[in-house]
């Protein structure tokens, strides 16, 4: 497997304490294989997820996001990330949720589920909290997610969205407007040799809720296909 390498990581951190475009000019080699390593490791891992789910991403490169930052709406106007990150979508409308990976000094981790979830979606998924709140507790206690993910994790309304009771049972889940689980990893795991299996095995753990949600968003409340 694809082990991320000392100099892939090394370069991130000089980066973000040189983060302007001269020195990224000056240093293009180095970000050029480092970028490729990360290439392998997004190629390798994709692998391995597609032992166990389906991937409609085609290649570890098109799952990357991009260094160069667009800043014409940020007020951090420094160019580029100081991170490598990438994402999975899953195929078919059957299967829902995605996958995303973050690598950085001090702050890596991967995190899975709805991010921007739609209008409808987020209406259905509030449904569904609603008529089976009981089951989505039992789902977000299951032993295996949460020594794993710990809680949901996603921005949240103040209040209580609109048609539902500030007093409903289940306020706390109906709250939320994207639905997320997480979880970190140290800077000695990075660059282990096994590091593409932490990663896989960590999004394998992921698919009890992915296949909860993906019935929830396929059907209607009486459980019939909306595809």
């Amino acid at each position: 497997m694809a082990a991320i390498k000392k100099e892939s990581i090394d370069f991130l951190k000089s980066l973000s304490k040189n983060n302007n475009r001269d020195w990224f000019s000056a240093h293009k080699p180095k970000y050029e294989k480092a970028h490729e390593n990360i290439i392998a490791f997004a190629d390798a891992l994709l692998i391995e997820m597609n032992k166990h789910d389906h991937i409609e991403t085609v290649s570890g490169k098109k799952s990357l996001y991009r260094i160069y930052k667009d800043v014409r709406f940020s007020k951090d106007k420094t160019p580029y990330n100081i991170y490598w990150s990438g994402g999975f979508r899953r195929a078919t409308k059957k299967l829902r949720g995605g996958y995303y990976f973050h690598i950085e000094p001090g702050n890596t981790f991967i995190a899975g589920g709805f991010w921007g979830p739609s209008t409808d979606d987020l209406q259905r998924i509030r449904q569904d909290i609603d008529l089976n709140y009981d089951e989505w507790r039992k789902l977000l206690s299951q032993k295996t997610l949460v020594n794993t993910f710990g809680d949901l994790i996603g921005s949240q309304l103040t209040s209580a969205p609109r048609g539902y009771a500030k007093d409903h049972p289940a306020i706390d889940l109906l709250r939320y407007k994207q639905f997320i689980l997480k979880h970190s990893f140290t800077d000695k795991d990075i660059c282990s040799p096994d590091f593409v299996k932490k990663v896989n095995e960590g999004f394998k753990k992921l698919r009890p809720y992915f296949d909860y949600m993906s019935e929830v968003l396929t059907t209607d409340t009486n459980g019939e296909s909306i595809l």
